[in-house]
């Protein structure tokens, strides 16, 4: 059933990576054919913006069709980060798109000014353009959720970013052809530039942080709230997550109780994995158990609190020895022996351990408590 559900998985985020390549060599046609015709400088950076959208488009295909391959003897967490990869080469060509439109922007607007044509073919290019965008960013968005592809989710940025430069190139038009406002187009141009090294920069800090290791703070924050609240586990001494194309991989050092038993400390580490699988479906969790190591120090403190309450009741008893305190699942078994006078009545005894007992319930309320009675070791 898991390896189906793998397959359907892959299969989805192929189909909808495979149509954004159709998408980008359509619009990428489109654009260039109606910017050359019209001269416009903003339709030609659409055009350049579009045939950048399709290497990205390819690039995303090829990562979305490697990452999901299975970890092997080379690649020991699987293949997910091809797809952080990616979408940081495709930053790097956003970045020299924008850095080659806005020079020929800025040249256009103080040192050659060059006259367009608008006509019905440029505004019908972009419409078209608006509607496809819309299309693909929403199916790539929604796959990139189910999924979790960090490929598919910087496809699905680019085309929402390809919308509003869209409509930035329509203003730069409308404004050129009704207003007479020559500047219009490459300021247009500028904009849309504007815009897509805005969008870079944040994918960049997003792709940067998977590809460097960076925990993902909701999640570890998630995982930390789901396994402290398990019983059993005292403490989370160390907790790590990282991610790699859709997988989350986690791993943690659990304190527990020192007195529990194999069976009960690996109860207590399947349940933890099973939590956090029912809450997280694609994650690797990797467990690690210790013993508190606070037991030995509330032992120690537990030792003192019955010392001193055995000498303050020195004077109905004439010596004690072997102490013992043994604390399981938080309840402290406690064993002492008192030597008294061989003269003392059995009733007097008694009320002597009564004593003793209540004092210690009193000062430690879990705690189950063997006073054995001896007569005086003669000397």
């Amino acid at each position: 059933m898991i390896f189906e559900l793998s397959n359907k998985t892959k299969n989805q985020k192929f189909r909808v990576a495979l149509s954004s390549v159709i998408a980008a060599v359509f619009l990428t046609s489109l654009k260039l054919v109606v910017g050359l015709a019209t001269n416009s400088l903003g339709i030609l950076s659409e055009a350049a913006h579009s045939a950048l959208d399709l290497g990205a488009a390819l690039m995303t295909l090829f990562a979305v069709n490697i990452s999901d391959r299975p970890a092997d003897d080379s690649h020991h967490y699987g293949h997910g980060k091809i797809e952080g990869f990616s979408a940081f080469i495709e930053v790097l060509l956003l970045l020299l798109t924008c850095g080659y439109i806005i020079y020929e922007a800025v040249h256009r607007i103080f040192i050659k000014h060059a006259p367009i044509d608008v006509n019905i073919y440029a505004f019908s290019v972009m419409a078209i353009s608006i509607i496809i965008d819309i299309s693909r960013s929403r199916a790539l968005s929604r796959v990139a959720k189910r999924t979790n592809s960090q490929a598919l989710e910087a496809d699905a940025l680019h085309f929402a970013s390809d919308i509003w430069s869209s409509v930035v190139v329509i203003v730069g038009l409308i404004a050129y052809k009704f207003f007479n406002f020559p500047l219009a187009d490459s300021l247009a141009a500028l904009a849309v530039s504007i815009l897509v090294i805005v969008v870079s920069i944040r994918l960049a800090i997003r792709t940067i942080g998977v590809l460097l290791d960076t925990a993902p703070e909701e999640k570890r924050k998630q995982i930390y709230e789901l396994v402290r609240n398990i019983n059993g586990v005292e403490k989370i001494h160390k907790l790590r997550v990282r991610t790699s194309g859709n997988m989350l991989f986690t791993d943690m050092i659990l304190l527990v109780e020192s007195n529990l038993s194999i069976e009960e400390a690996h109860r207590i580490s399947n349940n933890v994995e099973k939590k956090i699988k029912e809450a997280m479906p694609d994650v690797d969790v990797t467990v690690h158990l210790e013993p508190k190591e606070s037991s030995q120090l509330e032992t120690i403190t537990t030792i003192k609190k019955i010392k001193a309450i055995l000498d303050d009741h020195r004077a109905m008893f004439d010596h004690y020895h072997d102490l013992d305190v043994t604390c399981i699942n938080k309840k402290h078994i406690i064993s002492v022996h008192i030597e008294v006078d061989p003269g003392t009545k059995l009733k007097e005894t008694q009320a002597i351990c009564w004593h003793i007992e209540q004092d210690i319930k009193d000062a430690i309320p879990q705690s189950q408590i063997t006073i054995h009675v001896e007569p005086i070791k003669k000397q």
